[in-house]
Parts: C-alpha cells; sequence; structure tokens
C-alpha cells in the first residue's frame, strides 16, 4: 500500500525498516481507507518513519516501551513539530498496539477518577442517562469534588454534613449568571449526593438539604429567526462544490424538519423512505423513533448530495465529514459550525445563541405563526409533552390578541 504513495525504492526501503517497518503497508492502507489526501498521508506515513528508525536504535524489534517515545518527543526543540509527532504516533499506537507498551496511569494523577468512573456507571445503569446529559452531571460531580479537596482537603465522604453541602451549593450559585444555570447546578449536586447515599459512601441523604432554586421555564421567549432570514440563507448556498451542496442539504433538513443536531448526525442512508417522502429519527431525545416528513425541495436537496457530493466511502450514515479522516460527523459543535457559517454567509446576524437548534426554534415559531394546530407541531418536533410546545405560543403575539378579554373597566 506504500507503493499508492511513494514511488522510489529507496524510500520504500527506509519506510518499511525500522520499528514499525512491518506495519506501515497496514497504516497507509488506514489513511487511504479513511479519505486523506495524499500529501497529508505522506506527512504523517514520513513522521511515523522518522520515528520507527529513532525506536529501533533504541529496542530493537522488541515492543516500544513509554520512555522512548518520550525520549524522541524531547528531541524536538519547537511546539510544532513536536504537536505533529504526536498526532502521528496516535494514529500509529491506535493501528499496531502490540508494538508499544502501554503506560499505566498513576491513580494518585486524580485520586477522583475511580469515584467518578462509579458515578458514570451509576448514571447509566441505575438512572438511564444518555451520554450527553451524563457529560453534564458528571462535570457537576467534579466540580462538587474539586471545591471540597479545595476548602475541605482532609474531609472523608462519610464525614460530609450538610454544612459541606450548604457552602458548595452556594459556591456555585455564586458563579452561575441565570436560573437554567443556577438550576442546573443544584440538581447536578443533588443527584451526586443521592449517589453517594446510594453507593453507601455517606450515611446520610444529603440530597434532600439542597436547596431548590427559582426556575420559570416559559419565562422566556426561545432564540429565533424570521423565516425569511432563514430561506435567505438557504438560497445564498450555492451548488458549485461538494461543501456547498452537503451544507444547503443540511440546512434544508433542519429548517423543514426540527430534527436535533444529534439526530441528524445518526440519519442513516437507508432511513430515508423516497417514495413517501419520509426520514426515520432514531433514538431521539424523548428515547423514542419518529417519522418526519419530506419537503419535495428537502427531498431534492438530498438526493443531489447523495449522487453528487457525498464521499464515496463505506459508511451508512448520510451526512459526512469532507475533513479527514473522512466520515460521519462525531460532534455536535461541526453542523453547529456549518449553520453559523451558512446563516452569515446569507447576512443574518446572529446573536449569543446560533447553531442547529437555531433554526428548529424558527421552524416552530413559524408554524405557530400560520395557526398550524399544537398538537401537529408537538407532533413534528418529538415533544413528549404539548406543555413543551406552549413555549412558541408565546411567539404568536397575533394570535394571543384575539383570545384576549376586553379590560373589565373599559377603556379609560
Amino acid at each position: 500500500m506504500l507503493e499508492f504513495y511513494f514511488s522510489y525504492r529507496g524510500v520504500l526501503k527506509r519506510l518499511r525498516s525500522g520499528a514499525l517497518g512491518g506495519e506501515m503497508d497496514r497504516i497507509a492502507k488506514h489513511f487511504f481507507t479513511l479519505g486523506y489526501k495524499p500529501a497529508s498521508a505522506k506527512i504523517y506515513l514520513s513522521r511515523i518513519a522518522r520515528f520507527s528508525q529513532f525506536a529501533a536504535t533504541r529496542c530493537g524489534p522488541m515492543p516500544i516501551p513509554q520512555d522512548v517515545i518520550d525520549s524522541y518527543l524531547c528531541t524536538f526543540t519547537t511546539d510544532t513539530p513536536r504537536i505533529g509527532a504526536v498526532s502521528a504516533l496516535g494514529h500509529a499506537r491506535r493501528l499496531a498496539p502490540e508494538r508499544f507498551i502501554g503506560s499505566v496511569p498513576s491513580i494518585e494523577d486524580d485520586p477522583d477518577a475511580p469515584l467518578l468512573a462509579s458515578f458514570s456507571d451509576y448514571l447509566s445503569r441505575v438512572r438511564g442517562l444518555e451520554p450527553k446529559t451524563r457529560e453534564g452531571v458528571l462535570l457537576g460531580g467534579r466540580r462538587f469534588l474539586d471545591w471540597l479537596r479545595h476548602h475541605h482537603p482532609d474531609q472523608e465522604l462519610q464525614a460530609l454534613t450538610a454544612e459541606h453541602v450548604f457552602a458548595a451549593v452556594e459556591h456555585r450559585l455564586s458563579l452561575s449568571a441565570t436560573s437554567a444555570t443556577r438550576t442546573a447546578a443544584t440538581s447536578h449536586i443533588r443527584t451526586f449526593l443521592r449517589f453517594l447515599y446510594w453507593a453507601g459512601h455517606n450515611d446520610q441523604d444529603l440530597a434532600r438539604v439542597v436547596p431548590g432554586t427559582p426556575h420559570w421555564r416559559l419565562a422566556h421567549l426561545p432564540p429565533r429567526l424570521a423565516w425569511d432570514d432563514v430561506r435567505r440563507a438557504i438560497h445564498a448556498i450555492g451548488a458549485t462544490t461538494p461543501v456547498d451542496i452537503r451544507d444547503r442539504a443540511v440546512l434544508l433538513l433542519l429548517a423543514t424538519t426540527g430534527i436535533r443536531n444529534g439526530e441528524l448526525r445518526t440519519i442513516q442512508l437507508q432511513d430515508i423512505d423516497w417514495r413517501t417522502g419520509e426520514v426515520f429519527v432514531r433514538r431521539t431525545k424523548g428515547k423514542r423513533d419518529r417519522v418526519a416528513p419530506l419537503l419535495e425541495e428537502t427531498s431534492a436537496a438530498l438526493a443531489d448530495y447523495i449522487l453528487r457530493a457525498r464521499p464515496k466511502v463505506d459508511s451508512p450514515y448520510l451526512f459526512l465529514s469532507f475533513t479527514p479522516p473522512v466520515g460521519p460527523f462525531k460532534y455536535a459543535s461541526p453542523v453547529s459550525r456549518i449553520v453559523r457559517k451558512r446563516l452569515r454567509h446569507g447576512g443574518v446576524e446572529l446573536g449569543r445563541v446560533a447553531g442547529a437548534h437555531l433554526l428548529r426554534h424558527s421552524l416552530a415559531t413559524q408554524l405557530v405563526r400560520q395557526r398550524t394546530p399544537i398538537n401537529e407541531v408537538a407532533d413534528l418536533l418529538g415533544h413528549r409533552s404539548i406543555n413543551t410546545t406552549a413555549l412558541y405560543v408565546k411567539v404568536a403575539v397575533s394570535q394571543l390578541a384575539e383570545v384576549a378579554l376586553p379590560f373589565p373597566g373599559g377603556v379609560a
């Protein structure tokens, strides 16, 4: 496989020598399969080959220990080549783990790691929380432990008291700027304290002493865009490059179905029913599958993307990244960046909240203004409770004026 990237016999011989020489063809195939550009793959392979030569002089054919890697990285005097070497070695270690001796992390580096791992398992197995939700709750637990280590370094969890909890909650609330973040902070501390009681780390159910924080869920208006702005941004996307074609399909799907960022990333090719004009949305936020209708314009954009722009890689997922390694979007941030970029290019002024969810709010607001029955809006958005959808009713000012009762005293 190395011949795909290099043609000189001397270069090929050098690449296949060294401590990792026997793995270089497999590593080259890895870069090819993931869709790396030849120039990028050659850089990675050259970096791995240089390390391979270095390691051969230190440990020969034996597995490579961590101290050899550390010694090699110390040969770089500037950050840029060192960072490149670390990235290249990461690929080598993932593809040929048998050629490396894994370093055993010291538990002293993070004394709370075992407890937080147990907490994560509790959140998953007992509470049934999704990974994204667990991240926030775990962060709340870690922050509580960090506060405890800083203010009471010798305090045992078994000896925690209500005074400690009150002080920790007061500290977290002082760092929270909105009612939503304050509610989340106290909720996470409460969940962590329930875990401590459930797991036997503390004999008291201290979660009961965490004070509640006032939070009126329907007291604000959802961030949203005028529908004309959404349409203008979509029309401004060209159709000359594969990225343009993909981004237009992404925005149209988000704006016309109201699906969430995570739901869009999990859509597979087989989830689109072209005959009925529907897309099957898997494992939504409410842990339920649902079907969203596809408008003709959206279906045409998706077909154009699949036929003309989608990378030719073996992946079941609909939307793929064009940046190597080519594959599905693993995180929410790339999709949100696409939305922000295209909205800005369309001349839309964005506020603090500007991501994929902004299009969901905009669609719901538009449907309510068009007098779509609220239960149909709830079904489209996948809301379990119609009370969640009621938030969007507040933006229909003209409709609210129609149902307002006259002032009892008449016009003054």
